[in-house]
């Protein structure tokens, strides 16, 4: 069922009609207004919706579902076929738009540990299947929206037990879709904060993964690869990734910052392996201004792709664009191409070891998150590499990146050496996070692997007085040259704000600090290279807003290139991002983003081969709008 998913690619929006929002299968629903709201969306390239099943007026009693309620859903479930279109139903819909609400019958019970109210949540899925699942335009199901806001957290097993016995309802039924949670994947392997529903859990059990993203940032950057990294993130057992929610109010940007807010998450998504798109929403709601919920959130109110009488807005017109290439490229065959470089995420981050604090896990994903786009800055591909339980790392990669890393099994520093005796450079940047308590690094054979001691005070830190960390190189690594300069600013706490005082042994000194410490030290080990940074590059640009790009990136240029690894294409402007795919028949297409606020005119160079707009002219320079977006062919 996952191929289902990745054959007929989504693209759509989360739906609720003008007319009524969260209510529209009460007497309110109109089938002529709904039918011109579907026909906007087909219109413009929009192939499916997500749709909600309005839990307190679809079982008014225990065991009874509204028949009124059932007969409006199956007519807007003739409306999508009419169009073309097909919807994912959402069965438990209590939380919606900020603002939760309840069955009037249950009482308060326990949502996930009552085994009466779980029986008639398994009856309630069980029946709406059953009566919809040989429906055409069903494509999929989600169990839930949102539902850690609604429910609230609870033990993992306990979540996971209830999961199951919802997908078992639905299977029961005779549903062969693909199905999901709709939880917004919020666990601890995307967050650090483990509430319960844990990401690969629920993977076990469902056909994708269903990020909801609305995060804030204070980096421009960041901010527009947030729905591209929680995507990395959300890549567990091989699942799909459909970005279930994301969206943006008129209440926040302009038409302009809306269109390229969706633009960028768009393509950068699609960069990412991203299997399906849904915005939040389709439509204005400006006629329910005194109604629930959007009484006290009204920001609620302008989410949507159309305006309240049915206009297409801007974000509209990206998502139609997006769909033309999509269309052009066959996107349900494209592959992101392999990646010679590996991000490693500890395995602290969702191992739940013991005395392994959240703010340590919330370190390992925001230092990650900043390699990420340090790396995207240097045009080098990156697989997001998660540690093995208890130690162990995925071979057969030429750069290792470690970013401003506390914590990492003991097995794997020892696989490091390894790894570099057989040809790999492995770089670690020390970091020490923002907990209070076993500030030093958690390191083993820190000296076999870098060629150091250690020198720092126990039970202290090293701190950076300095407010621009600058490391002059002393030696070639890569582009970097002799008496080249480095520069991040200095941020964080005053746990984090830390360095790492060595004495150098077998290394070699790459980098001095200002004041002539050891910054960079480079270990040859047989093929390959051991690169320490004393200094937590990361970690320090990770507490900074508007920090992007930093020169962070420009050691990452320089590891890559003295581990030979390939970038498919590379172009010489750090605020302008490439990524390749590859189609299972052979084609390679190039996803240029922009992170430029003014226009810009870049020169690629490709590995290999020519490039080509989508209409098969050559194109040899490629030209973007601000925030712009481009995809070129390479022949």
């Amino acid at each position: 069922m996952t191929d289902a998913v990745r054959q007929r690619m989504w693209l759509g929006a989360n739906f609720w009609s003008r007319t009524a929002g969260p209510r529209m299968w009460t007497d309110r629903y109109d089938p002529e207004v709904v039918r011109q709201e579907l026909a906007v969306l087909a219109e413009h390239g929009l192939n499916m919706t997500r749709s909600f099943f309005f839990w307190p007026d679809f079982q008014p009693e225990p065991d009874r579902l509204d028949e009124d309620c059932i007969a409006r859903f199956a007519d807007f479930l003739d409306a999508h076929r009419e169009v073309g279109m097909t919807t994912v139903p959402t069965f438990l819909v209590g939380h919606m738009s900020g603002e939760n609400w309840d069955p009037a019958w249950r009482g308060g019970r326990d949502l996930y540990r009552d085994v009466w109210f779980v029986g008639r949540q398994a009856w309630y899925v069980r029946e709406l299947t059953a009566r919809f699942h040989e429906h055409p335009a069903v494509a999929g199901w989600l169990l839930t929206n949102e539902v850690p806001i609604y429910g609230g957290e609870a033990p993992h097993d306990a979540v996971a037990a209830w999961a199951q016995l919802l997908i078992d309802a639905i299977r029961a039924a005779g549903a062969a879709q693909p199905v999901s949670v709709g939880d917004g994947a919020w666990g601890v392997e995307t967050t650090g904060h483990d509430s319960g529903f844990r990401v690969r859990e629920l993977a076990a059990m469902t056909d994708f993964v269903g990020p909801h993203v609305y995060r804030m940032e204070s980096d421009q950057i960041r901010q527009h690869l947030k729905s591209a990294w929680i995507s990395e993130l959300c890549r567990i057992a091989g699942l799909p990734v459909v970005l279930e929610e994301f969206g943006v109010t008129d209440a926040y940007v302009s038409a302009e910052g809306a269109a390229s807010y969706y633009r960028q998450q768009l393509y950068n998504t699609l960069a990412a392996g991203v299997s399906g798109w849904i915005a939040w929403n389709n439509t204005d709601f400006d006629g329910l201004v005194d109604e629930r919920p959007y009484t006290h959130h009204p920001f609620e109110l302008h989410f949507g792709i159309t305006d309240s009488v049915g206009r297409p807005k801007p974000a509209l017109l990206e998502l139609e664009r997006f769909s033309h290439d999509l269309r052009t490229m066959d996107a349900a065959g494209l592959r992101r191409t392999a990646s010679e470089t590996a991000l490693i995420l500890p395995s602290h981050l969702a191992e739940m070891y013991p005395s392994t604090q959240e703010s340590e896990r919330a370190h390992i994903v925001s230092v990650s998150e900043q390699a990420h786009v340090a790396a995207k800055e240097a045009h080098l591909p990156v697989d997001i590499v998660r540690e093995h339980a208890d130690g162990g790392l995925d071979d057969g990669y030429g750069l290792y990146l470690l970013p401003s890393v506390k914590q990492l099994c003991g097995p794997s520093w020892r696989q490091l050496s390894d790894l570099a005796d057989a040809g790999a450079v492995v770089y670690a940047s020390y970091g020490v996070g923002e907990a209070t308590g076993q500030r030093g690094p958690w390191w083993a054979f820190t000296e076999e692997l870098f060629g150091v001691r250690i020198d720092s005070a126990y039970g202290l830190v090293e701190p950076i007085a300095d407010e621009v960390v600058t490391l002059t190189m002393t030696a070639e690594l890569g582009a970097l040259r002799p008496g080249d300069t480095l520069r991040v600013r200095a941020a964080g706490t005053a746990d984090g704000r830390a360095l790492l005082p060595v004495t150098v042994t077998s290394g070699q000194v790459l980098a001095t600090d200002a004041r002539g410490r050891p910054a960079l030290i480079g270990r040859p080990h047989g093929e390959g290279l051991a690169v320490l940074c004393t200094y937590p590059l990361e970690y320090l640009a990770s507490r900074l807003g508007r920090v992007n790009p930093e020169d962070t990136w420009r050691l990452y240029d320089a590891l890559a290139a003295a581990a030979g690894v390939r970038r498919p294409v590379v172009v010489d402007d750090p605020e302008v991002f490439v990524e390749v795919l590859e189609h299972a028949d052979g084609r390679r297409f190039a996803v240029f983003t922009s992170q430029r606020a003014q226009p810009c005119t870049v020169a690629p160079v490709p590995a290999s081969g020519s490039l080509h707009d989508l209409d098969g002219a050559a194109a040899d320079e490629v030209v973007l709008a601000p925030y712009g977006a481009e995809v070129r062919e390479i022949r």
